[in-house]
Formats: structure tokens, sequence, C-alpha cells
């Protein structure tokens, strides 16, 4: 990017937000600190009224850039990002992404738009069929809920007790991982935090009732507290290069770091917080694979593989 292009980019990002902070810039655009502050030098010169706070950030005063065209590659992007909504987000977040889809288009130009007409068809996401994956439409609710520091009611189903409890929660973010969407919030019923699947929600209700913000984690400060209280452990394997071949993107469900070819196998590296898991998914590959450390892990192996003997050598009368 020229620095033409990326003074403009600048000042469209200082207008998605109140305040934007110069290291939020060069990380956006791979700059330095030094270049950032050339280059908001060079918008006030400019004309452009910008204004800063010390140890905040900067923030526009009063100006408002016009409508930007879209380049083509942007356009196409919202393909990709239209197909993933429409996979993995309920009927209340595609309801308002095609909407807000709709005015982009009505903007772009001809071209561009035949452009995405015939982009669109042959972009695709295939997700797994799982029964009513979306039961309900909670997604633009909770996300309102956790921008606004809104108190929310909610009959949770807990699938551990198959019981539907009444919850009162201080959403803090919304997180997806294992194929669903996650509400991470402080549960005031609890009084501690707590994940909530969001396909498990039966009813919701936003309570209008402001909750501090501030007293609360943040979802990045809640996460790495997971990680803390989840201690991940450091598994060293051989695999034989003729099967390491077939692992593909499956090894990284259980914790896949690296690999280093030596001879006829592939020593690999796994750090997972669920020993027990990586454990099983090893077995399954027979004499393939060799545990090398730690000492802990191949124990494991022993006493899963005898399990396994057991289980099938039993002679049944």
């Amino acid at each position: 990017m020229n620095r033409t292009d990326r003074l403009t980019a600048i000042l469209i990002h200082l207008q998605t937000k109140r305040v934007v902070r110069a290291q939020e810039l060069a990380e956006r655009f791979g700059i330095s600190l030094r270049t950032v502050y050339r280059d908001v030098r060079a918008l006030e010169e400019a004309g452009v009224p910008i204004g800063a706070e010390a140890g905040i950030g900067y923030f526009l005063e009063g100006y408002h850039l016009p409508p930007v065209h879209l380049t083509r590659a942007e356009a196409s992007a919202l393909v990709f990002g239209s197909k993933l909504i429409e996979k993995l987000t309920d009927e209340s977040v595609r309801a308002e992404f095609e909407s807000a889809l709709y005015k982009i288009k009505a903007v772009m130009k001809r071209a561009d738009q035949e452009h995405l007409e015939d982009l669109e068809p042959q972009v695709g996401v295939q997700t797994p069929r799982l029964k009513r994956a979306f039961p309900t439409a909670f997604l633009n609710d909770i996300q309102q809920a956790v921008a606004r520091h809104h108190v929310l009611l909610i009959d949770y189903y807990s699938a551990y007790s198959e019981e539907t409890t009444q919850r009162e929660i201080e959403p803090v973010g919304l997180y997806h991982y294992s194929a669903a969407w996650h509400l991470i919030a402080f549960c005031r019923t609890r009084q501690d935090y707590r994940d909530f699947r969001i396909d498990r929600i039966k009813n919701l209700t936003d309570t209008g009732q402001r909750f501090a913000r501030h007293q609360r984690l943040s979802l990045q400060d809640y996460l790495q507290r997971e990680r803390h209280h989840h201690p991940t452990f450091e598994v060293v394997v051989c695999f034989r290069r003729e099967v390491a071949r077939f692992l593909q993107e499956q090894r990284y469900a259980f914790g896949f770091i690296s690999e280093e070819p030596e001879g006829d196998r592939i020593r690999m590296l796994f750090r997972t917080p669920f020993p027990e898991g990586l454990c099983r998914w090893l077995l399954s590959y027979g004499k393939s694979v060799c545990v090398e450390s730690p000492e802990s892990f191949r124990q494991l192996m022993r006493e899963r593989a005898e399990e396994i003997a057991e289980h099938y050598l039993v002679v049944k009368d």
C-alpha cells in the first residue's frame, strides 16, 4: 500500500471509532509508531481536524469523509463474509447482514455489482448437518446487550443435568469454538463466570438494567484465565511418514504445534489441556505412532491400550 492510499485508509479508520490508539493503526497497517505520527501530522497539515489525548488516542473533530467506493477485492471479500454468516450465525444476524449488504450493493458501480453476482454462486461453505443448529434467534439481541452492558434473563438448558434453569447474567462477550457460539457471562445466580452455549438458551429477555462493565473481566481476560486454569501438556510423538501425510487438518483439533522430518518418520509436537483425548486419538493409529515423551503420557497410553485389550480378549460364555 502506497502512502497516499494509507493516509486515506487511516482517515477512514479514524471515522470508525470515537478514539483510535496509535498502536492500533501501527498494527493494522504494519508500520512503526513513528510512521503513524508522521502520517497523522500529514493529515493535519492537509486540513483534517484530528484531535489527540495523551495516552489515549486520536479522534476526528466534526469531520466526515464522503462515502468511499469499495475496490473490487473489498467487494469480493463481502461475498466470503456473507457465506460464513449464512452458515455460522442465526436468523437475527443473517437478516441484518443481508439488509446491510443490499445497501452497500446499491451504491456500487454496475460492473462491480455484476462481478458479485457472478462470484456469489461460486463460493460455498459446508458445515456439519446438526439438527436444529440455531433453534432460536438470539445472537443479535445478545450482541446488543454486550455493547450496552445490559443484564439478561435467560432460560438455559443444561445437557449435563438435563434441566432448564433461569439465570440472571451480565454478558461479557461472544466466542465461537467447537462448531457453536458461546456466550461468556457473569452469572448472578451462580456468582461466577459461566460459558453458555447459545443453542441451549430457550428464552432470553433484555432487562434493560445496566451493570458496571469495568467490574467484570473482558472476553480476552476470561479466555486467558481459562487457559491458566487448564494447563497444557507437551507431548512428542513420531508417526511413520506414510501415515503422517493422512493426518491433515485433523491433528490441529488435538493441539498440533509443529513437525520435524526424521528419516522414515515425522516427529510432531502437541500441546493440549486434554491428554485423555489426545491419547485415545493416537491409539487409533496403532503401531504407526510412537510416544517419545513425557513418560507420564506413555504410561497413560499403556493403560488405555491394556483396557482395550482386556475388553476384546475377554472370553464370553
